[in-house]
């Protein structure tokens, strides 16, 4: 035992050298990149990239971490304190987590309601402003209509005055042209009497001449 003993504890430097070897190889082969615990579990983390390195805490799920290199099935991260460890591969995401990006995706959500709403508002301004034209063209429309309805009536009524004018005018035509025919038909008649009557008074007057 005592052998043992002295064998282990000139081992444990070595073991100790190489386990730093290989994290500084880890380190020289890889390249830091963000990285996400995934959300299915909250993770164990260790000390070494094997199962067999003990357990020295434990990380959230959907965290945020940086990888600094992967080594077999482990990576190694630096996570928000600043200590690195490792953990199984299998346990990191490249893309954040819903539960991460869910103030953004809420405010995302926000933005668009928000865009939404200035939209719709603008629509249901020029809506209404096309719909106060529409009622402006259509009130002209109207007074336009009306007015016109009166114009015709007007003319209707004018056209009606000027027949009952015309036939009142017909009527006089006439009164008037009877009036100059009988007037006429009378000197005629005067005159044809007057034709009669002074020859035969003419003739009684010679007559009585020639007793004497």
């Amino acid at each position: 035992m005592p052998f043992l003993s002295r064998l282990f504890s000139r081992l444990l430097p070595f073991s100790s050298l190489l386990a730093g070897g290989l994290l500084l190889t880890g380190n020289a082969h890889g390249a830091e990149a963000d990285r996400w615990i995934s959300d299915n579990l909250t993770t164990i983390v260790r000390s070494g990239p094997t199962d067999g390195y003990r357990v020295i805490g434990m990380v959230k799920s959907g965290q945020k971490v940086q990888l600094i290199s992967t080594q077999g099935d482990y990576s190694q991260i630096r996570g928000e304190s600043g200590d690195t460890v490792w953990l199984p591969s299998a346990n990191l995401q490249e893309q954040p987590s819903p539960t991460e990006r869910l103030p953004q995706l809420t405010q995302q959500v926000t933005e668009l309601n928000d865009q939404l709403k200035t939209i719709d508002d603008s629509w249901k301004t020029r809506v209404q402003g096309m719909q106060e034209t529409l009622d402006t063209r259509k009130k002209l429309i109207d007074e336009l209509q009306a007015h016109n309805k009166d114009i015709d009536a007007q003319l209707t009524a004018a056209q009606s005055e000027v027949r009952t004018v015309q036939a009142q005018l017909g009527d006089e035509n006439k009164q008037v042209l009877m009036r100059y025919m009988v007037y006429g038909g009378g000197i005629a008649g005067a005159g044809l009497l007057a034709g009669l009557i002074l020859p035969m008074l003419t003739r009684g007057r010679k007559r009585n001449d020639r007793w004497f």
